[in-house]
């Protein structure tokens, strides 16, 4: 009776499901379509911040107004128990303005870089730098609109008060904006654990 002839060599003949080339192609068709995304969000981003910042630059008097009126409360309820906090001094009003908008284009720059680390990222089938960038500029919006808008200039300066100088509406659109974004960037497909692991 003759034997079956047994498979030799570093290949026994079978395969792990892990490792098929469907699953390879499924995983990386998986992590393809995540890095586009995050990619795309990343720079819908990059884009607005730029755009804001090119505005506050080449329009500063706008929004300058608008920094002026809700530092100094004047279109509020003028609660006396909240008008201690109103800043009316033109100097600090003007630099609070001017740091906003160095940390509008600074965190511009930084998605900017972070969108070109997903691009090239893309080609290298690596993501660490793009997803390290992108977080630290994800994270400037947040705090702009969170902290500084949404917190500060909303409850501290009373802005939900104002009628006319009132922006939370579009802070938390930027919020919303930002905080999706950062968690597509750091979905699970995204990781990497080995030269096979996707």
């Amino acid at each position: 009776m003759a034997q079956a002839h047994r498979p030799t060599g570093t290949d026994s003949g079978t395969r792990s499901p892990a490792t098929t080339p469907a699953t390879q192609r499924n995983r990386l068709l998986r992590l393809g379509t995540a890095s586009v995304a995050a990619a795309a969000m990343t720079a819908t981003v990059a884009l607005y911040m730029t755009l804001v910042a090119f505005g506050n630059i080449t329009d500063f008097g706008t929004n300058q107004q608008f920094v002026q009126h809700v530092l100094s409360m004047d279109t509020t309820f003028k609660d006396p128990d909240l008008m201690w906090r109103a800043v009316e001094s033109p100097a600090l009003q003007n630099a609070a303005y001017v740091a906003i908008i160095v940390w509008e284009t600074l965190a511009a720059t930084v998605l900017l870089a972070a969108t070109w680390f997903w691009i090239t990222g893309l080609r290298r089938d690596t993501y660490d730098r793009a997803r390290a960038a992108s977080t630290v500029g994800l994270v400037m919006v947040l705090l702009l609109f969170g902290v500084g808008f949404f917190a500060i200039g909303g409850e501290w300066f009373a802005m939900w008060q104002s009628s006319d100088w009132n922006g939370l509406d579009a802070a938390a659109r930027n919020i919303a904006l930002a905080a999706f974004t950062l968690l597509v960037v750091h979905l699970p497909g995204l990781r990497r654990t080995g030269p096979e692991q996707i």
